[in-house]
C-alpha cells in the first residue's frame, strides 16, 4: 500500500475560488521555473472556460510536497457540469471543500458535498477569499458545519479540520490570528489528514475508467485509479463493460501525472492516478482489469437529465455558406463521439432521421456542446430547450429546481413579477449588504428557461443567479407566454437600410444593413404579440423629384445581437436556431410565410368547427 500518494478532489459552488486554489498549490510547490510565467486560471486550458471563466471539465494535475505526492482533481462548480463531479469522485480518497468567506454554502456546495459524503471522502473545509470585504469567516465555518450535520451518514464525517485562505494571494490559514505565509499549512493538512489510498498492490488489477483522452499517435486514452493490483507496459488486460462483455488488450504506455503534465512510466500500483494507451476501444466506467482475474467495478451512477432539445442537420437555404454542413450520419457519429465523454449527455434518434433528441443536466451543459461543435467549423440546427417531463403512476412529473438570486433593491419589483409568471414560489427573502437583496424561488425547470437572459437585463449586469436541480415533483399550470411576436423576412435577399428603417418602426431589429436574409429568417422583434412579415429588402423607390431632404441619411437603432444562450432562450416551439461557425439565424420551422398562413387558417377553422 502506497504511502507517499495522496488522492484529493477540490470541491466548490462556481466562483467559489476552486481553480485559484489550484493554481496557488501548484506554485506553492514549485511546478514552474522562478521567473516562468503562467498567469492565472492554470488549470483552465480549454478555449471555453478561459472565454467564459468557468471550469467545464474535470482536470487532474499531481504536485509534490515533502516528498509525498499529492493528486490533484479540479472539479466544476456549476451545477450544469455536475456529471463531472460525480464521475471523478471515485479517483479521491479526501476532498478540500472550498467556501466562499462572504457567500457561505451555496445549493452546489451542498450538491457535492453529498457526493462526497455517500462516497466517505475524508473532508478538509477551506474557508476562501478571506481578504475580500464584508468577509465573514467564523459564521460561515458555523453554516458549513451545520450544513455537515444535516448530510453526515458517519460520525467520523463530523471531524474535520477549517483552513482558511486567500488563494488569490497564495496564503492559508490553519487559524485566522497566523500570520500569512504561504500555502503550506493547506498541504500539511493534506498529508495529516488525508490516508493514503487503499488497495492490494498484489492482487488482479482493477482500474474503473474514470477519464477519457485522444493521442493521435497513440488512440483513444483512459485515466483512472488503480483499485487493486498492478500495471506494466506490455500487460494483456481485460476491458469489461457495463454490461459483462469482456474484451482483450495490450497496454503500450502508461503514464502518471506531474505536474500539468503526463510523465511516461514503466508500470505503477495499486492507489496511483493513471493514463493507460493501448486500448483500441475504453468507455467511461468500464473496469480495466487482469485478464485472468476479469472482475468489474461497481459503476459510476450519474444523474438523470433534466432538460432537452433538438440537434438537426442545417436545412437553410444558406447552408454550407459558412461552414461544414454535417449530414445526418455525420452528425450521429459526432454525438456517439461526445457520448464517450460527455457522461451526462443522452441522445436518442427521432422520427426525423435528420434530427437527434439530446438530454442534459441543463441550458448551459448543451449550449457548451453546441458551441463546441460550432467552433470545429460545423453547421447544425438546434430547437429551444425543454424540461424533461415523466409519468411516475400515471402522474405528470417535472423537474424543479432552487434558485437563488443576489440583486439591488431598485430591481426586486420587476424580477419578483416575471418569476411569478413563471410559476416560482418565494421561499426566502433577506437585505444584504450594500444596498442588495438575496431571494430564494422554488421553481419549475420550464418556467426557468429563458430567465437568465432576462435577469442579466433586469439588473443591468448587477446581478448574481444561481440554481441547483432539487428533484421531481407533480406538473403545475402553465407558463404565462413572456415573449412578444416577431418579425420574419418576406423574401431572400440583401437587408438594406430603408426596409430595416420601416421595421424598425414596429419593432427592434436583429440584422443590420447588407446582412443577408431569406423568407422565413427572423429578423426583429414585433412590439405587439402577433407575428409580422416584413420586407428588410426593400429599397426605397427611385424618382425625378428633388426634395430637400434627400440627402438626409436615415439613422437606424442599433440591432439587437443575442448570444448562444439568449438565442435558444427566445425561439419558440415553431422556430429554430440555425448555428454556424460566423452566425446565428433564428427562423421558422416553416420558411414559407404562405404556408404557414395557410396551416395556421386550417387550424383556426378546425378548432371553429370542433
Amino acid at each position: 500500500m502506497p504511502q507517499n500518494i495522496r488522492n484529493i478532489a477540490i470541491i466548490a459552488h462556481v466562483d467559489h475560488g476552486k481553480t485559484t486554489l489550484v493554481d496557488a498549490l501548484l506554485k506553492q510547490s514549485h511546478v514552474f521555473r522562478e521567473n516562468q510565467q503562467v498567469g492565472e486560471f492554470i488549470m483552465d486550458m480549454n478555449v471555453l472556460e478561459r472565454e467564459r471563466g468557468i471550469t467545464i471539465l474535470a482536470k487532474n494535475t499531481a504536485i509534490t510536497y515533502l516528498g509525498v505526492k499529492i493528486n490533484v482533481i479540479d472539479t466544476p462548480g456549476h451545477a450544469d457540469f455536475s456529471g463531472e463531479v460525480e464521475r471523478v469522485l471515485n479517483m479521491a480518497d479526501g476532498c478540500l471543500l472550498v467556501v466562499d468567506a462572504v457567500d457561505g454554502p451555496m445549493p452546489q456546495t451542498r450538491f457535492v458535498l453529498q457526493h462526497a459524503v455517500q462516497k466517505h471522502l475524508k473532508p478538509i473545509v477551506v474557508i476562501n477569499k478571506i481578504d475580500r470585504p464584508f468577509a465573514r469567516p467564523l459564521q460561515v465555518a458555523e453554516l458549513v458545519q451545520d450544513l455537515f450535520l444535516e448530510l453526515a451518514t458517519d460520525p467520523e464525517q463530523l471531524d474535520f479540520p477549517i483552513l482558511y485562505a486567500s488563494a488569490k494571494n497564495g496564503y492559508a490559514l490553519a487559524g485566522l490570528k497566523d500570520e500569512p505565509r504561504s500555502m503550506a499549512p493547506l498541504l500539511d493538512a493534506i498529508l495529516k489528514h488525508i490516508s493514503p489510498p487503499q488497495g492490494d498492490p498484489n492482487g488482479g488489477l482493477q482500474l474503473l475508467v474514470a477519464a477519457l483522452d485522444y493521442d493521435s499517435h497513440l488512440g483513444q486514452i483512459a485515466v483512472g485509479r488503480i483499485a487493486r493490483g498492478k500495471v506494466s507496459v506490455g500487460d494483456v488486460v481485460a476491458r469489461v463493460q457495463r454490461d459483462g462483455a469482456t474484451t482483450l488488450h495490450r497496454i503500450t504506455r502508461v503514464y502518471i501525472f506531474d505536474g500539468l503534465t503526463r510523465k511516461e512510466t514503466p508500470g505503477a500500483e495499486a492507489g496511483e492516478i493513471v493514463a493507460l494507451a493501448g486500448l483500441e476501444v475504453a468507455a467511461i466506467s468500464d473496469t480495466i482489469a487482469s485478464a485472468n482475474q476479469p472482475e468489474a467495478l461497481p459503476g459510476i451512477d450519474i444523474g438523470e437529465p433534466t432538460v432537452q432539445m433538438t440537434f438537426g442537420v442545417n436545412t437553410s437555404p444558406f447552408a454550407g455558406r459558412e461552414g461544414r454542413p454535417l449530414t445526418s450520419r455525420q452528425l450521429r457519429d459526432r454525438l456517439k463521439a461526445e457520448l464517450q465523454t460527455n457522461v451526462s449527455l443522452r441522445v436518442q434518434d427521432t422520427d426525423s432521421p435528420e434530427v437527434f433528441l439530446a438530454s442534459g443536466r441543463g441550458e448551459l451543459h448543451l449550449a457548451i456542446l453546441i458551441e463546441t461543435i460550432r467552433r470545429e467549423g460545423s453547421e447544425i440546427e438546434v430547437s429551444r430547450p425543454e424540461a424533461i417531463v415523466k409519468v411516475v403512476d400515471g402522474q405528470k412529473m417535472e423537474p424543479y429546481e432552487l434558485v437563488l438570486l443576489d440583486t439591488p433593491e431598485e430591481s426586486i419589483g420587476v424580477v419578483t413579477e416575471n418569476l411569478a409568471s413563471r410559476l416560482a414560489q418565494m421561499t426566502d427573502m433577506r437585505s444584504e449588504s450594500q444596498g442588495r437583496t438575496h431571494m430564494e424561488f422554488k421553481i419549475p425547470t420550464r418556467g426557468l428557461i429563458g430567465f437568465r437572459s432576462f435577469f442579466l437585463k433586469a439588473t443591468h449586469g448587477d446581478g448574481v443567479m444561481n440554481s441547483v436541480f432539487t428533484g421531481y415533483e407533480p406538473y403545475r399550470g402553465e407558463v404565462k407566454k413572456t415573449r412578444s411576436g416577431v418579425m420574419v423576412a418576406a423574401e431572400t435577399g440583401i437587408a438594406v437600410t430603408y426596409g430595416l428603417n420601416n421595421a424598425q418602426e414596429r419593432g427592434i431589429t436583429f440584422v443590420e444593413p447588407a446582412t443577408p436574409v431569406y423568407e422565413g429568417m427572423l429578423v426583429g422583434v414585433h412590439s405587439r404579440d402577433n407575428d409580422m412579415v416584413v420586407n428588410v429588402c426593400k429599397e426605397k423607390k427611385m424618382t425625378n423629384i428633388r426634395s430637400s431632404t434627400s440627402d438626409i441619411a436615415i439613422k437606424l437603432t442599433p440591432a439587437l445581437l443575442m448570444s448562444l444562450e439568449e438565442a435558444l432562450d427566445f425561439v419558440a416551439e415553431d422556430e429554430v436556431l440555425e448555428v454556424t461557425p460566423r452566425t446565428l439565424r433564428m427562423r421558422k420551422r416553416i420558411l414559407s410565410n404562405d404556408e404557414r398562413y395557410r396551416q395556421h387558417r386550417d387550424k383556426a377553422r378546425a378548432m371553429v368547427a370542433s
